[in-house]
């Protein structure tokens, strides 16, 4: 399953911004909204733009959702899972 090709929650970060905050490969990081937070492993790849994380939700142990926001799209009647504000610290 997933956890054989991915055994722990990651979160992906251009490597500008990863430098920017002085984040290496690999290191544990938390991941914070006005929501909640996440700990998750820093992966740093060009797949991310500069200015954006992302992160699967597939993983109960750091359940990506908790970090977005609660208010519902006025016209689709979905939730912005794709919209939120975060802060990336090393653990």
């Amino acid at each position: 399953g997933l956890d054989s090709l991915a055994p722990q929650a990651e979160v992906e970060m251009h490597p500008s911004d990863a430098r920017e905050l002085g984040l290496e490969n690999e290191q544990i990081v938390k991941v914070t909204s006005r929501r909640g937070e996440v700990v998750a492993t820093l992966v740093i790849t060009r797949r991310s733009p500069p200015g954006t994380v992302f992160m699967s939700f597939h993983f109960a142990e750091a359940a990506t959702n908790l970090l977005t926001p609660d208010h519902i799209d006025p016209v689709a009647k979905i939730p912005e899972y794709k919209v939120s504000a975060v802060r990336v610290d090393p653990v």
